[in-house]
């Protein structure tokens, strides 16, 4: 029977949650989702000095607005400490670590000794194979005994075995001579006890995976299954940064790119299934495999990630864009929408949605059902409300006021009153494009009045056709 497949996202809240760490966690959801597994999360809280309630509360932000549900209680790594003291204990008494007595200055003599003769600075104990019974009254460490021969062997789903010679691996600190245990120490034991099988995480911990191995194999336990994603790096080539721009998962939110669009855009940064560029939650979970994953790093590209963003919104339902709208405003602390206006948005997204690529561009798309009565034409659209203009929409409005609101009975009337007046269409449409949203781009002039109604676009109309003072 096979073991079902548990995987776990374990930030430190010393800030936001990073794009990168946003991309790690999805594909640790997508891997264990995908196979009706558990996705964990876990805070590794043990830099008291940089962890803040605040950066814990931005990385669960960010993992909601991304929508990556955790299963079970959030682990602190913190309070976990007492469990990683007994595992170095028991470790020491399985005589797989030891007590170090030395000193940070001997430490620091062996290494200046060590550069001097042109060896390995790699701190090798004394108190390695001491006998108990020379232990003095003193502080110590505890050290596991790394293999001092041979070759470690990491097995990764990704990057494919990676050999590390035993004599490169040091005694490690499990615990220092204050009973606090070392991080090390801590992510193995907090794996072990939350049962995950798969350790996804990005690349720069590949070599920490040969230390790591070292606990799981003193205690004998099963090693997890590695898998060490490339990192992100910026359209310069280097690794993600500041320099970058936006790096929070939250700051994109702010910026309006949709969720749906954040984690398509996101899976494929070091990910493929094929040429595949746009596709739905249900396709990454039911594609997504770690032998899809590329050695190469990634790089961010802003286009891209609007680019398929923009297909997304194409595609939403209409209910569900107007409430990431409504979340979207909360997040950026814009003012939110009336339910006249909310209702009306919905209403009016099939005529502009195809042609947005993130949420604020759809807002200014819909613009002319989200403002109200007089509308305020725009220096562009104004020019079109000369005394031409408003003599078309004058003669228009009667005809308008009995109509019957339906397309064609309105792209009959718009028609025929050109044919009557042989004018072009477009001389028609600039006035009515400044009348219906005080804008000269926007939807269709049919679309927008079947969105507003009879009422509201004579009301416009009129409004429109006074004279200007």
């Amino acid at each position: 029977m096979n073991t079902p497949v548990v995987t776990r996202f374990a930030p430190s809240p010393t800030g936001f949650l990073h794009i990168g760490g946003a991309r790690t966690a999805l594909f640790n959801w997508l891997y264990a989702r995908g196979r009706g597994g558990k996705f964990l999360l876990r805070i590794e809280d043990t830099d008291r000095a940089r962890s803040t309630p605040d950066a814990t509360l931005a990385i669960l932000q960010g993992m909601a607005w991304l929508g990556l549900d955790h299963d079970g209680d959030i682990v602190s790594q913190f309070e976990n400490a007492p469990r990683h003291a007994q595992v170095a204990q028991e470790l020491l008494a399985k005589g797989a670590a030891y007590k170090c007595f030395a000193t940070q200055e001997e430490i620091e003599a062996y290494r200046e000794a060590a550069r001097t003769e042109g060896r390995s600075t790699l701190y090798r104990s004394p108190w390695r194979d001491a006998d108990p019974a020379s232990h003095p009254d003193a502080p110590y460490v505890i050290r596991i005994k790394a293999p001092l021969e041979g070759e470690t062997v990491i097995r990764d789903a990704v990057q494919g075995d990676v050999t590390i010679n035993n004599d490169q691996l040091d005694d490690m600190v499990l615990l220092r001579s204050d009973g606090t245990p070392v991080y090390m120490l801590a992510v193995v034991v907090d794996d072990h006890d939350m049962g995950v099988t798969h350790v996804i995480r990005g690349d720069d911990h590949l070599n920490n995976a040969a230390r790591q191995m070292m606990i799981y194999h003193g205690m004998d336990w099963d090693v997890p299954v590695w898998a060490h994603i490339p990192l992100i790096h910026g359209d310069d080539g280097k690794k993600l940064s500041k320099r970058h721009g936006a790096l929070g998962a939250q700051e994109y939110q702010i910026l309006g790119y949709p969720a749906a669009g954040m984690r398509n855009y996101l899976a494929r940064l070091g990910w493929s299934h094929g040429d595949d560029e746009f596709f739905t939650d249900a396709q990454a979970l039911d594609w997504f495999d770690l032998d899809g994953i590329r050695r190469s790093p990634a790089q961010f590209d802003l286009k891209k990630l609007a680019n398929i963003c923009g297909q997304h919104i194409a595609v939403a339902d209409d209910a569900a864009l107007r409430q990431e709208i409504e979340r979207y405003l909360a997040a950026a602390g814009l003012p939110a929408l009336t339910e006249t206006q909310a209702s009306g948005l919905e209403r009016a997204m099939y005529c502009f949605k195809e042609r947005a690529k993130t949420l604020p561009e759809l807002l200014d798309k819909g613009h002319f059902i989200l403002t109200s009565r007089p509308i305020a034409a725009d220096e562009k659209s104004a020019v079109h409300l000369d005394a031409e203009g408003r003599g078309h929409l004058v003669e228009l409005t009667p005809q308008l006021q009995t109509a019957s609101w339906k397309r064609e009975t309105l792209e009959d009337i718009l028609n025929g009153y050109c044919a009557v007046r042989d004018v072009k269409f477009g001389k028609l449409a600039g006035p009515l494009r400044a009348a219906l949203a005080g804008r000269s781009a926007t939807p269709s002039v049919f679309d927008m009045m079947l969105v507003l109604g009879r009422d509201e676009t004579v009301a416009r109309l009129t409004d429109a056709s006074h004279e200007r003072r």
